[in-house]
């Protein structure tokens, strides 16, 4: 990153690979030849890295570990702050000022970029070297001082497909209107740092528009699998509460009878951490069906399973089943999923290939 006059990093707790995408297709049908490094498989570069020629660097930048801090950027995105990755970091508060450190390291001619709607912004602000842009989908707000722009997503509503369009506003002035290829507000949230990036290099708004309508997301993002005897099947990497949450209230604008969930959660320690907050994210569902934890870099602590989501959504009165196999739960999807449903497969782990199995993918 110290090579590029302009390394834009992309930190977060949710929708770094997304908005990483964003930028870079906007930098790409700009003509600025970005190189190119996202968390995820983007069809515009037909995988997740791409060199470029020029002076422009986009990549995700991840806390996990505090890794992001060894970066060297000189615009900095941060999307929101939650509580995650509890099995490095001690609480909220320390992940917060991990993002603080992450800000620091942003140069007195940089720019950081962040969502309004994070909880005491002035943490990030405050002591800030270089200018910053805020936005927001809830508040329109007027500009801080010191900050360069502002951006507003108003109006917003969806269209037959569940995609999101909006009104967008800069420092209260309307400039034209998004209309996105992708689903849910999260969205709509990630699109407006990628606008303000784009504002601040100068791209047209006539290409900000263009490019945001063609980007139709990346792989395992709300994607698009297939249909089968009149069953959509959709992938999705959500594993978080907060990720299931804006994952299935999109669902609600796409076109569906029942939404069904297959949800594979994701590390013993984030399911024990967010246990209630699953059974609570994933009651937005009409059908759940849980697969076993995936354990990934952790050992079985054998004091926490799917079992116990289970008998907290069944005490929510949820129709929920746990099922240990991908393919007694594939026997139960074809047995039980009707014309018209929705079935979603949902996790971080390898839940996609159930979606897959069943479309002979």
């Amino acid at each position: 990153m110290k090579c590029y006059p302009d390394a834009i990093a992309v930190s977060g707790t949710h929708g770094k690979t997304t908005t990483t995408s964003m930028i870079s297709l906007l930098l790409l049908d700009a003509g600025l030849d970005p190189t190119v490094s996202v968390g995820g498989i983007l069809d515009g570069i037909g995988g997740n890295i791409r060199i470029g020629k020029s002076e422009h660097f986009v990549t995700e930048a991840c806390e996990y570990t505090n890794s992001f801090l060894k970066f060297s950027p000189t615009t900095g995105i941060i999307l929101n702050i939650e509580e995650e990755h509890l099995d490095f970091f001690k609480d909220l508060s320390d992940i917060r000022n991990s993002f603080k450190t992450f800000t620091s390291l942003l140069p007195e001619d940089g720019l950081l970029v962040l969502n309004a709607d994070i909880e005491n912004i002035s943490l990030f602000t405050d002591e800030l070297n270089c200018p910053y842009i805020t936005y927001s989908t809830k508040k329109e707000g007027s500009p801080s001082t010191g900050a360069k722009h502002h951006y507003f997503a108003g109006n917003i509503h969806y269209d037959e497909n569940g995609f999101g369009q909006y009104s967008l506003y800069e420092d209260g002035v309307l400039l034209g209107e998004i209309h996105l290829h992708v689903v849910g507000d999260h969205n709509i949230s990630n699109s407006l740092p990628a606008v303000a990036v784009a504002r601040d290099l100068d791209i047209p708004l006539t290409t900000i528009q263009e490019s945001l309508s063609r980007f139709t997301g990346t792989k395992r993002r709300f994607e698009y699998k297939g249909t089968i005897a009149g069953v959509t099947i959709i992938d999705d990497y959500a594993h978080h509460p907060t990720e299931v949450t804006a994952t299935l209230t999109a669902a609600k604008n796409y076109p569906h009878s029942r939404v069904w969930c297959v949800f594979q959660p994701h590390t013993y320690t984030r399911t024990r951490s967010f246990l209630k907050e699953f059974a609570e994210s994933l009651s937005l569902a009409d059908k759940i069906v849980l697969t076993d934890i995936y354990a990934a870099r952790e050992l079985d602590p054998g004091d926490i399973s799917s079992k116990d989501l289970e008998a907290l959504l069944k005490e929510k009165g949820k129709d929920v089943i746990h099922i240990s196999t991908f393919d007694e739960v594939q026997n139960y999807l074809l047995e039980n999923c009707t014309n018209g449903d929705l079935l979603i497969t949902m996790g971080a782990g390898d839940v996609v290939t159930i979606g897959n199995a069943l479309l002979g993918l």
